[in-house]
């Protein structure tokens, strides 16, 4: 405990501060530049903040150029060292765009080369190489995207783990009364609010739900057919459909009543129903 430190805003009164402190038995305040190698306080300027990423992706592409390295050797340092230094700071941060961007040039810069301090002609987009090599491109990380798939992940984690410390905590400061789905930017959010939202929200897109016995499934309105478009049902053959999943479902035998099917939900919406799996629990949860 004598290593441990507290740190509190501005407007926190003397008496909070110092029953915090005997409960967690943590009497330093102290908030250092960084904590486990991120910054410990990110304000308003996240390039700022961040500036030290692009510094130490800078210094290695730096020492790489005075290299002569294959093609190949190129591609490892890349994938390896210098697109794995931002990660750990991906995954609690959203990056400002400018310096994802900045990052991808440096690459990009290094990847080609240069020849008598110029820099060399890009015969291919980065877009293009950022592309699986099964769809023609090299596999490069796009540093933006791979910060949202990160963000996303946790996200994830919070839906999947509601007991978690870190999800608990969460909840109760930004959405006491609702769940993460539905939970708003509120007021004064913090940077990893932020950034766990911008996530939340690529997650959603491709986020359905897993039908146990249906009741918390809407089935006009959520997300629950498993394909590649339109993962809700298009509309209902006509009025009069139930709200709900589970009035699909036959109870007794833990299947679906195809003669309701196949009467409120059109043709293509119904092979898809055919497929999917039951679980008869009293919780729905999410696929991903």
């Amino acid at each position: 405990m004598d290593k441990s430190s507290v740190f509190f805003s501005k407007g926190c009164p003397g008496v909070v501060k110092e029953g915090i402190k005997t409960v967690l038995e943590v009497q330093r305040e102290t908030l250092s530049e960084k904590y486990l190698g991120m910054p410990s306080d990110v304000g308003r300027s996240k390039s700022g903040a961040f500036k030290y990423l692009k510094d130490r992706v800078w210094k290695k592409v730096l020492g790489w150029m005075e290299q002569l390295l294959s093609v190949g050797g190129k591609e490892i340092l890349i994938k390896s060292v210098a697109q794995a230094v931002p990660t750990f700071s991906m995954s609690c941060f959203k990056l400002p765009r400018g310096l994802c961007d900045h990052i991808n040039a440096m690459l990009r810069g290094f990847w080609w080369g240069s020849k008598d301090g110029k820099r060399r002609t890009c015969w291919v987009a980065w877009e293009k190489m950022t592309q699986p090599k099964h769809a023609g491109g090299l596999g490069f990380r796009d540093i933006e995207l791979f910060n949202l798939a990160l963000l996303a992940r946790q996200a994830w984690r919070i839906l999947q783990q509601p007991s978690a410390l870190s999800a608990r905590i969460l909840k109760a400061v930004y959405y006491p009364g609702t769940d993460l789905l539905l939970a708003g930017l509120g007021n004064h959010p913090s940077q990893i609010w932020r950034a766990i939202l911008e996530g939340r929200d690529a997650m959603k897109l491709g986020l359905i739900r897993r039908i146990g016995n249906g009741k918390d499934t809407e089935a006009w309105q959520h997300n629950w057919l498993p394909r590649d478009e339109r993962l809700s049902p298009i509309a209902p053959r006509r009025n009069g459909a139930p709200r709900r999943v589970s009035d699909y479902i036959d109870h007794t035998t833990a299947t679906w009543n195809l003669e309701k099917v196949e009467e409120f939900f059109l043709p293509m919406d119904v092979d898809v129903i055919k497929g999917i799996p039951l679980c008869m629990r009293n919780q729905e949860d999410f696929w991903a």
